[in-house]
Parts: C-alpha cells; structure tokens; sequence
C-alpha cells in the first residue's frame, strides 16, 4: 500500500515515514503546497497524510483538487487546530478522517489501515480468493492452512494484485506501486519479473491455483473466474 505524507515539520515527516515504513507501508512525502500538488496530478494513492497548514497553500486546496478530479484517496487531515468547526470543514471537503496533533503514531497506523480497509476491501480485514485467504491486518497470506513466507515486495504485489483482480496492470503502474519514488530502481522491469515468478512458485508449492497471468506487452493480471 501506497501513502504520500505532506508535512512541512520535517522531524514529524521523518518520524512518520520511519514508523509507516517499518509497518510494511511504501511512503512518499513532501513538505510544500506545490510538491503536493505534482504528486497528486501524476500519482495516486491509498491513503494521504495531509497537514492543512502548509507553508505555501492550504491543505484544503489539495483536498478540494482531490475532489474535482474524482480522485479516491483516503485522505487524513492531521493538523494542530483542533476546534470543531476545523474538523468538520475538513470532513465536508473530502477527508475520511481527522487526528489532531499531536497523536500516537500507532494511531496513525491503526486509522490508515481503517480507510484502506473501508476503501480497498469492502471493510473486510480477510480477503478470501479461492484457496487463499489474505490477512490485510497482520499481512499474512494463507493457502490451504499453509502461510506463505513472503517478503514484503512480494506480499504488496499479491495485494495490488488481488484487489485489481481481472484487470491488466501494466508494468509501470506496478513499479510505481512497488517503489514510488525509487521506480527508476526498477526501469528495466526486471525486478517485476523476478517478484512475479517468485510469488506464482511459493503460491503453487502451497497448492495454489495459478492464477496470475502474463499478458504479453501490457502487464500482469490476476485472473479470476
């Protein structure tokens, strides 16, 4: 899962991304209104950590830029301000949730994983697909009794896999997916290949049906009946 972080207090930014990263989450972030606004028009995500009062722009700009462009990431406002009036605007203009600063980054955690949970699988933490039973919570992934020992690369590639079940996913859109900002890590796709082939072997060795797909020049899919 996918996060973007904008904060403009850097030492909350870093700390943000240490503890969401350290929990299995790929996280981008900035600190200004105009970085935050090219990554909204170029990338999407599942969740956004969003600061209202940033240096050069309003967090509810970008909330209200989300909005008209239809666009689906669960947002969270955290912010400093804590009357009433400042969450319900927030929640009026598009937010899924609000945390007053400071909080507990565990709370942070436990309130992503709510809206991706809401936003992703119908508000189920188990995702069933077949033999396979996928533990979005405690990230473990069960085929016929037997939990797979996926890396994390791995595990994000089965999710984003499954929860666009039947649809073609190009390779870019997955190395996006898989590294972010570090996509150029992977330009030449290769470590998509190597992530695929090493997934569809540990599934099948634990009697899983093949069901990831190759679709030649376009991507990845997985198939489902």
């Amino acid at each position: 899962m996918k996060l973007l972080i904008i904060e403009d207090e850097l030492s909350l930014n870093q700390s943000m991304i240490d503890f969401l990263s350290a929990s299995g989450y790929l996280c981008e972030s900035v600190s200004t209104y105009g970085a935050a606004m090219e990554k909204l028009e170029l990338h999407d995500y599942d969740c956004i950590i969003l600061d209202i009062m940033l240096p050069d722009g309003s967090g509810l700009q970008l909330l209200e830029h989300l909005k008209q462009n239809r666009k689906t990431d669960g947002v969270i406002i955290i912010s400093a301000k804590g009357a009433l009036e400042d969450k319900i605007h927030g929640l009026q203009s598009g937010a899924d949730d609000y945390l007053t600063k400071p909080f507990h980054l565990s709370e942070l955690s436990v309130r992503i994983s709510a809206i991706i949970r809401r936003k992703s699988f119908h508000g189920q933490q188990t995702i069933r697909l077949g033999n396979m039973e996928i533990d979005t919570e405690g990230k473990i992934v069960v085929i016929n009794g037997q939990q797979l020992e996926l890396t994390q690369k791995e595990y994000q590639l089965l999710l984003f896999l499954t929860v666009n079940k039947n649809r073609i996913l190009s390779k870019n859109a997955i190395a996006q997916h898989l590294w972010g900002d570090d996509m150029d890590l992977a330009a030449n796709y290769d470590f998509i290949y190597t992530h695929i082939k090493n997934l569809r072997k540990k599934m099948l060795a634990a009697g899983g049906e093949d069901q990831i797909r190759s679709i030649y020049g376009e991507g990845y899919k997985m198939q489902v009946s």
